[in-house]
């Protein structure tokens, strides 16, 4: 299993996270999103068929780009 922390600095509340975990859970091979509001993070695990490049094409598209 794969995992990442990444930084989404457009976080600003739990409704922003609860979005994000339900987007993310989506996507085929994603098994748990988890985030802190506060630091602005998420750590996402997945495996095959997801991959990071999924991941980060999500969160842009649903408005919660990743930094960097």
């Amino acid at each position: 299993m794969n995992s990442e922390i990444i930084s989404v600095p457009d976080i600003s509340c739990q409704h922003c996270l609860r979005t994000i975990q339900r987007e993310l859970s989506a996507l085929e091979g994603v098994s748990r999103v988890s985030g802190d509001v506060e630091r602005r993070e998420i750590t996402v695990y997945w495996e095959a068929p997801a991959d990071l490049d999924a991941v980060h094409d999500t969160l842009a598209e649903i408005g919660y780009p990743p930094a960097g």
